[in-house]
């Protein structure tokens, strides 16, 4: 059992992130943690996990909470088993079996004389038998880091294990693996991920957002399904909202024709009377006050409904906020971009692909390259980029426009603020005025201009992108997009899907994320081997 009473956490410059979280998961139960970038989900299972601690509340777990996280670089000066917490104990064993009956390593080892046996299935569990505990974590590539993390759930036996974004970096073998495991595993599981296939796996899903935590009594297609009910009744709402500001307004210009039409017939038999000047004013002033009195009850009731309004489209997703219009490609459909034959390419003796490259590209195809990491589909972009030449057969290009965006937006230039970066692309001589505007438009207000791009989020830096993309006023014939997913919550990624979905030109996908495929209409494969 695991259980969450009362918790809030605030960062260390004092601003609140959530306060007052209950949440109870009951012995073995898989469990998922959804929310938009920046509610807290990482923040929570770290606090669950007893790295930060919480400003206030109390966590209580039965047995052993094993933590597998986000790696960004974090563990470079680190081996393997130091990341896995395992070096003391193996270099206790080691001690021992040499000999070395210390008191102080039988401490250490703590009677777990199966460690190395234990390490061992779980390396050759996760395909990668013959790894170096004591290697260097910063020698390992991405998948193989979140696999090392992985491996640790065997090696540690506990009853709870928390995972955030499991499936970033695996490949499509590995995120079968990982899902074979979610689907028998007897252990308690909290998850953090954007991965909807590994979502699917789950009892139930807890969205966190700052209203606290909200529980669904499904997996993640019977929590979108529960949400796309609460979005149209939301919806209607504000159809609604609209409807009755309209009513109001019109109301309010309406009875204000009436009143100056009454007025002026007052006036007008206060003069025929032939009163004085005096009375004459007095009449015109207590109208005024009429007429202020009725505007200022008009004008109460109309801005109560702007603000219940505003309230209900701050709830829309952001997604709904936003239309992302990309300047089409001109090339015709079925233009041929790309032909390769036989094309293969050596980093020094080595050839990249065991059978060299035979296929063609057309305009308008939206083609997913596949492959287990290391099968060189990187490579094969900067092939048909021109920036990398075959080392045999030949690649043919024709002349495109193309934009390449990888899963860490490096179009995001680091050293320049929001503001800025929209300048970099404004190539179609946009007013200061309209880049900001644009800018709202993509969820950037005032507050976020003069912010520099190094401090967004993977999300935020998405949505800069796209925006940049937007003012650039230049046609996009190609678009290539490397494992845009990896750093994206699923809000965010609904909102790149809404985007390439509406886009007219080529799409080139390298991407482990059968289901984001799926959602963006990808028709055909290139495989590599």
């Amino acid at each position: 059992m695991l259980t969450l009473q009362g918790v809030s956490y605030t960062h260390p410059n004092k601003d609140t992130l959530f306060t007052d979280i209950h949440l109870s998961v009951p012995t073995g139960e898989k469990v998922a943690i959804v929310g938009n970038n920046g509610a807290g989900k990482s923040t929570l299972l770290k606090i669950i996990a007893g790295i930060l601690v919480p400003a206030s509340g109390t966590i209580k777990a039965d047995g052993q909470v094993y933590y597998v996280p986000q790696h960004y670089g974090q563990y470079s000066g680190l081996t393997v088993a130091e990341a896995l917490h395992i070096d003391k104990k193996l270099k206790a064993l080691t001690a021992i079996l040499a000999g070395d009956t210390a008191e102080e390593n039988f401490q250490w080892l703590d009677d777990d004389w199966t460690i190395e046996e234990r390490c061992q299935e779980a390396l050759a569990y996760w395909e990668m038998e013959g790894l170096d505990l004591n290697q260097p974590m910063d020698t390992l590539s991405g998948g193989q880091k979140t696999r090392v993390f992985l491996t640790g759930i065997q090696i540690h036996q506990p009853s709870v294990v928390l995972l955030d974004e499991p499936s970033n970096h695996l490949d499509v073998q590995s995120r079968k693996r990982l899902y074979d495991y979610i689907a028998n595993a007897r252990e308690t599981l909290v998850v953090v991920s954007h991965d909807v296939t590994l979502l699917n796996l789950l009892d139930t899903t807890h969205e966190l957002s700052k209203k606290g935590i909200s529980s669904y009594g499904g997996n993640y297609d019977f929590y979108a399904a529960q949400k796309a009910i609460e979005q149209e009744a939301l919806s209607q709402d504000i159809r609604n909202k609209e409807k009755a500001l309209r009513k109001a307004k019109e109301t309010e210009r309406e009875t204000m024709e009436r009143q100056q039409k009454l007025d002026a017939r007052g006036r007008k038999k206060q003069e025929k009377a032939g009163l004085p000047t005096i009375s004459l004013k007095t009449f015109q002033n207590s109208a005024e006050k009429s007429t202020a009195k009725i505007k200022g009850a008009h004008a109460e009731k109309i801005d109560n409904i702007s603000e219940e309004l505003q309230s209900l489209r701050k709830d829309l997703p952001d997604a709904d906020k936003m239309k992302v219009l990309f300047d089409n490609s001109t090339l015709h459909q079925g233009k041929i971009l790309a032909t390769a034959k036989d094309a293969n390419f050596r980093y020094g003796d080595k050839a990249v692909w065991k059978t060299a490259l035979s296929f063609q590209i057309l305009s308008g195809e939206r083609i997913a390259i596949k492959g287990p990491n290391g099968s060189g589909k990187t490579t094969l972009i900067k092939l048909l980029l021109g920036n990398l030449q075959p080392s045999a057969g030949s690649l043919t290009r024709a002349d495109f426009n193309s934009i390449y965006i990888d899963q860490d937006y490096s179009l995001i230039d680091n050293d320049l603020t929001v503001y800025q970066q929209l300048e970099q692309f404004n190539h179609g001589a946009l007013q200061e005025h309209e880049i900001k505007m644009r800018l709202s438009r993509f969820l950037f207000d005032k507050d976020d201009w003069d912010k520099p791009n190094r401090y967004l989020s993977g999300g935020e830096k998405m949505r800069l992108m796209l925006c940049s993309l937007t003012v650039s006023n230049q046609p996009l014939d190609v678009i290539i997009l490397d494992e845009p997913t990896n750093n994206l919550d699923i809000q965010n990624i609904n909102i790149l899907v809404h985007a390439l979905k509406d886009y007219k030109g080529t799409l080139l996908v390298i991407s482990h994320d059968e289901y984001f495929l799926q959602q963006i209409g990808v028709t055909r494969t290139i495989d590599l081997e």
